[in-house]
């Protein structure tokens, strides 16, 4: 097989919601935001950054070991849309609260334009929560289906000629919030190729020392435990299927006890570029081409192992 070690170009479009009144983000709409608009504009633009940083930075194969790694995706924002009113919402069976509106964003953005004649890969909408609409961190479209941290609706968005992902981001949190909806985003699409391989083999159970995932860190106890001092023998630095890499004591002090640097961490140890891991006596692809080039690989029925 031939590798393109050119990196995976992941145009995005951003999406920003304020509902303002009197040059303030409207709390009666957002339910738990109060803020001047210019404030939560600039928060945005900064937090966007920091999001395409670390999904960059992580993607370079254990960039922890060789700061000569390279990542494997290149992240650029192509414009931004923005709205000064309340996000679109939808009365959904089974929700307490009403659900975003995903098909209304998209036929308001003229998504179709963006994905077919722009290339756009990605929406990444900024709004709320507030406990006044529910949402999905991610949700896709696309000839091969819906793969994503959703309910998985194939009708709660238009459906292109290209596969998209659109992530709804809460302006009210950090970059690292945002990260972790990537995060569950690429777990999703894994599992979905290869759930043996990734799920059961990659992440592991909570606790035996493998990889982890989003919540679980390899010392893991329970969900969201990234500050954990408890030490466990783990092979992540130098995971091979067949249990057979070497172990490293390690607790949080690894990712400073900090969510984002865990979530980097982890994505930096996901196979990429030139590994050279095998499985049953075939290489591993670059598991980012899933991410960075999805309806290619989909139409050539590439797995995880070559």
């Amino acid at each position: 097989m031939t590798r393109d070690l050119r990196p995976f170009f992941v145009p995005v479009l951003v999406i920003n919601y304020f509902p303002v009144k009197n040059g303030r983000i409207d709390k009666a709409a957002t339910g738990d935001v109060d803020a001047p608009l210019e404030k939560m504009q600039d928060h945005v633009v900064r937090t966007t950054w920091d999001v395409m940083y670390a999904l960059e930075h992580g993607s370079a194969y254990r960039r922890y070991k060789d700061e000569r790694a390279t990542p494997c995706l290149r992240y650029g924002v192509v414009d931004t849309v923005e709205f000064h009113e309340p996000l679109p919402t939808w009365n959904k069976p089974g929700r307490k609260v009403p659900m975003t509106d995903y098909n209304a964003i998209m036929e308001r953005i003229d998504a179709r334009y963006w994905v077919e004649e722009v290339g756009v890969k990605e929406f990444w909408i900024w709004g709320y929560h507030g406990g006044v609409l529910d949402l999905w961190e991610s949700n896709m479209a696309g000839p091969h289906g819906d793969i994503s941290n959703s309910d998985r609706d194939p009708n709660d968005l238009p459906i292109f000629d290209k596969t998209y992902t659109v992530y709804h981001y809460n302006y009210q949190r950090t970059a690292s919030e945002a990260v972790e909806n990537h995060m569950h985003q690429i777990e999703a699409v894994l599992r979905e190729i290869d759930h043996t391989l990734f799920w059961k083999t990659f992440v592991g159970k909570p606790g035996e020392g493998r990889c982890g995932w989003a919540h679980f860190p390899p010392n893991g106890e329970r969900d969201y435990d990234w500050q954990n001092p408890k030490y466990v023998m783990s092979d992540i630095e130098d995971w091979q299927p067949d249990g057979r890499g070497e172990l490293k004591k390690m607790n949080c002090d690894q990712w400073n006890a900090d969510s984002l640097n865990w979530f980097i961490y982890w994505m930096q140890s996901l196979p990429g570029d030139n590994n050279e891991i095998r499985y049953k006596g075939r290489r591993l692809t670059n598991w980012w081409s899933f991410i960075g080039d999805f309806d290619n690989m989909m139409n050539r029925g590439m797995g995880l192992v070559e």
